[in-house]
């Protein structure tokens, strides 16, 4: 009976002992991790100025209404050309109280891809709605970023960025009725 009763004991004390640190560890667990949101604005400005201290004149393919037309873009005008996606600046400062991030390995485009969400309404002076990042596994470069910001009340701006490749910029109209349309599309490319 001493022994059903001292083994009764010390499973008690045992047990009691355990729950508050497993309680301690669940409570320091819980804690929201803030995110490190990637620099997407110091990435694209970093891109632009590799191609223009490599000299590259990219070509810009502008379609609009199914009809293409060419140019070289000059220096300087790469900046001029994607200032909507430079304003404001992406980065954990600016936008972490305002966007969630979720990551995932996405092994179909086999890339990391790290998603950006609004978690409440956003004010005026955040145009960004959405962005992704895509990073390869096996350098930790980034391969891709897509960003969509609200230009207008009607016009929605995606900037699709191919790293060290292209860029696509897509104005789309959204009208009253929820239907949208394309009404310009820009590639520039400069990896020839």
């Amino acid at each position: 009976m001493i022994r059903y009763l001292f083994a009764a004991s010390v499973i008690l004390l045992t047990a009691c002992n355990n729950t508050a640190p497993d309680k301690l560890v669940t409570q320091n667990t819980v804690a929201e991790e803030k995110p490190s949101f990637i620099p997407v604005t110091s990435y694209i400005k970093g891109q632009i100025h590799e191609i223009t201290e490599r000299g590259i004149t990219p070509t810009k393919f502008t379609t609009i209404n199914g009809h293409t037309d060419s140019a070289f873009v000059k220096f300087g005008e790469l900046d001029g050309f994607l200032n909507n996606f430079l304003q404001p600046v992406i980065d954990s400062v600016n936008l972490t109280p305002f966007f969630t991030e979720t990551k995932f390995l996405d092994q179909t485009i086999n890339a990391f891809t790290f998603t950006y969400n609004p978690k409440i309404k956003l004010p005026d002076s955040i145009p960004f709605t959405h962005w992704d990042i895509y990073i390869d596994p096996e350098t930790s470069k980034i391969k891709r970023v897509y960003l969509i910001k609200k230009s207008s009340e009607n016009k929605t701006l995606q900037l699709t960025w191919e790293s060290n490749l292209t860029s696509k910029i897509v104005t789309i109209i959204n009208n009253p009725d929820g239907s949208s349309a394309i009404e310009k599309e820009e590639k520039i490319f400069w990896d020839h």
